[in-house]
């Protein structure tokens, strides 16, 4: 079956947009790999975070959503709560400084520097909580 290698994250300061979901990740410090930031997750997925062009048209911020253990997800919220970021229950950013329980799980949501929509949740959203929404 195919599974994801990689994909391209658009920014607009390469290193510090990785670096930054590097820190709340725990994960090591991206490296350079041609005209990218490779951040490489667990999973052998790569997120190659690469500079926009000035005077190009925007990028459109995206979603990204990490599926993490319960331990994971304890320390991502304490380097959350301790660099005092702003984080969200929801998608929309409706819910304030709260995280979800959705399905028995735990999730919030957060902006990066660039305004990607980064995601972290404790368990995968059954199919009936995804047809109720």
């Amino acid at each position: 079956m195919p599974r994801l290698d990689h994909t391209i994250v658009h920014s607009t300061d390469r290193f510090a947009s990785a670096g930054f979901l590097a820190d709340l990740l725990g994960a090591p410090e991206p490296k350079a790999y041609g005209p990218f930031a490779a951040l490489k997750l667990d999973n052998g997925v790569t997120l190659d975070y690469a500079e926009h062009v000035a005077g190009g048209s925007e990028f459109v911020p995206t979603h990204y959503a990490f599926l993490v253990t319960e331990e994971e997800f304890d320390a991502i919220f304490a380097r959350i709560q301790e660099r005092e970021l702003p984080y969200w229950a929801d998608p929309m950013h409706n819910r304030p400084q709260v995280i979800n329980t959705l399905d028995g799980g735990r999730g919030l949501y957060l902006n990066d520097p660039d305004g990607h929509n980064m995601e972290f949740l404790t368990r995968t959203y059954s199919e009936e909580l995804l047809t109720s929404m």
